[in-house]
């Protein structure tokens, strides 16, 4: 049997394809079978309280800035983290409200109210758990880096713009939503600037980022946000504060209920569930990747959006808003130490402790400090050194502005697809660049020197010059948008060349409509006498070209050129 034959009946089963049990298990159980001791519970538990303390302030800041109650907020860490951290297919995953998704929320509640934005988490959470059982986790990862630095540098500025009212303690009497709108309104509220508010929000700043530097180890967020509670109570600074607007929190979770169902809601927030499930879905796995680079271990992609769709379901029914995997939670999870999916399980059971314990005192946490918490978040979501490189480079820095712009002026997910799309054109354009048809000499093939170097044997002149056979390389990707090339073959067809030999060795994918494209080429050729040889082509290679119709009876299919030649002068002779 030859190589090629070999090759073609090559055993693509060797690539054992993953079991159900191997996609579909929880980390957590994969930990429990690894063996899970006492040392290990302990480093979960620091852990635990490590990341609690720094989503305490972070969860009830998200929610406000969304436009809903900082209480919801709690109740998406609670619920929807511990769901994330049983059920994820990542051992260090702490799940929760993310800044991300902080514009399409408040556009949310602002169109269809809080009770429309409950019901399409609910719907994200089946989108995602459909996603997860369907495997579509795998093709997340081909969401391209300038779009995924694009969007996220969009929502910090967004994030930004809507905590310049609480920043500054303007008066406003309506925030409009869009970006410029809003800018407007701000500007002409300046006169109404709150020095204690400024005063209050730059303590919180300077504080995160003084223990950033100085202290890394300690939970700054929390720090800053309590220093500044108690010099807005001891000083009796006139600033808003969650008491003052929300009337404090609940000292207990709500009783599960489900949102309304009826088919005409459903119909309206449904275009807002497909963008909660799409972010959601790129949020958490680009989290579960961080993870990942950071501990040398491997999540279950698919496992982990069903993870998240169960925990957007459990979110909704509590009234919390949508849960995802956090990056900024999940890396100080692992800084702290965490061994497994129990330190996240037990982040959401020290936040229920201190919602429980002490929810009271929520009351005196000043809106302005929780600004100024949000303010250092967009700093750190927009990625500056990113944006920075990319915009060197002029495909990149297109699609980059493209959904940078668009995020920012228009929505998040309009900004998303246009992104992808530049993306995807410029990566075919790449592609058909690298692809190509070179014609060639079949007898240039046996050329050797004629200068009795090394007992190399002189070349017959006329092998070099026969017009009977062309030789054709197709090099690289072989798709649609190199398919055009063919023509270069088709239109020598009908001449006085009795054979065509075209080499597939440097293919090493080929697509519907190339192959269509040889097809139609060989069907030709069928027509006018001319005989086609088909060289070097892969198993997949030819399997695809089969299946589009180029069989053995249009074309001969030899493993190499020298054979595809010889074949041909042996039919001429």
């Amino acid at each position: 049997m030859t190589d090629f034959e070999q090759a073609s009946r090559a055993p693509d089963a060797r690539r054992r394809s993953p079991t159900f049990a191997e996609l579909f298990t929880p980390k957590l159980i994969t930990v429990l079978r690894e063996g899970y001791d006492f040392g290990a519970f302990r480093a979960d538990l620091v852990a635990g309280l490590t990341v609690a303390i720094v989503a305490l302030p972070l969860s009830m800041a998200i929610a406000i800035a969304s436009g809903t109650t900082p209480d919801r907020g709690l109740y998406t860490a609670i619920v929807g983290g511990f769901l994330i951290s049983l059920l994820g297919g990542s051992r260090f995953q702490i799940g929760g409200p993310a800044g991300a998704f902080i514009v399409l929320v408040a556009t949310t509640v602002q169109v269809h109210g809080v009770d429309g934005m409950l019901l399409a988490t609910l719907l994200a959470g089946l989108m995602l758990l459909g996603m997860g059982l369907l495997r579509f986790g795998t093709y997340i990862k081909f969401v391209p880096y300038p779009v995924t630095v694009g969007f996220t540098a969009g929502i910090a500025v967004i994030i930004l713009a809507s905590q310049l009212h609480d920043l500054f303690g303007l008066t406003l009497e309506h925030e409009p939503g869009e970006l410029l709108p809003k800018l407007a309104a701000l500007s002409a509220a300046l006169p109404t600037v709150n020095g204690a508010a400024v005063v209050v929000a730059g303590v919180t700043i300077a504080t995160i980022v003084g223990l950033r530097l100085y202290r890394p180890t300690w939970p700054g967020m929390l720090i800053a946000v309590g220093l500044a509670s108690i010099l807005t109570l001891v000083l009796q600074l006139p600033v808003e504060t969650i008491g003052t607007r929300f009337g404090g929190i609940p000292s207990s979770l709500p009783a599960p209920a489900l949102p309304d169902l009826s088919f005409a809601k459903i119909q309206a927030v449904l275009p807002s569930a497909v963008a909660f499930a799409m972010l959601g879905a790129i949020e958490s796995l680009l989290s579960a990747v961080v993870a990942d680079s950071m501990t040398g271990r491997r999540h279950r992609s698919n496992m982990e959006l069903v993870a998240q769709g169960v925990a957007n379901i459990g979110a909704a029914f509590f009234g919390g808003v949508c849960a995802t995997g956090t990056i900024a939670r999940t890396a100080t999870n692992v800084r702290a130490g965490a061994r497994g999916p129990i330190a996240g399980m037990l982040h959401a059971g020290f936040l229920l402790g201190f919602v429980l314990v002490a929810a009271p005192l929520a009351s005196y946490i000043p809106l302005a400090a929780l600004a100024g918490l949000l303010a250092v978040v967009a700093w750190n979501m927009a990625e500056r050194h990113a944006f920075g490189r990319l915009l060197r480079t002029p495909g990149d820095a297109l699609v980059l502005l493209a959904t940078f712009l668009i995020t920012i002026f228009h929505d998040l997910a309009t900004g998303i697809v246009v992104g992808f799309g530049l993306s995807a054109l410029m990566f075919i354009h790449r592609m058909a660049e690298g692809s190509g048809i070179r014609l060639e000499g079949a007898a240039g093939l046996e050329d050797k020197p004629d200068d009795a170097n090394g007992g190399r044997v002189p070349y017959d002149p006329s092998l070099a010059t026969d017009p009977d056979i062309l030789v054709y390389r197709i090099t690289g990707a072989f798709f649609f948008g190199a398919a055009s090339s063919v023509d270069l073959i088709r239109e020598r067809i009908g001449g006085r060349h009795r054979a065509f030999v075209i080499d597939f060795s440097g293919v090493p994918f080929l697509d519907s409509t190339a192959a269509n494209s040889l097809a139609a080429m060989a069907h030709s050729a069928g027509r006018h006498g001319t005989a086609i040889y088909i060289t070097g082509a892969s198993a997949a290679v030819k399997r695809v070209l089969l299946t589009h119709g180029i069989r053995d009876t249009d074309v001969t299919y030899t493993p190499s050129i020298a054979d595809a030649v010889a074949a041909a002068r042996a039919e001429a002779a």
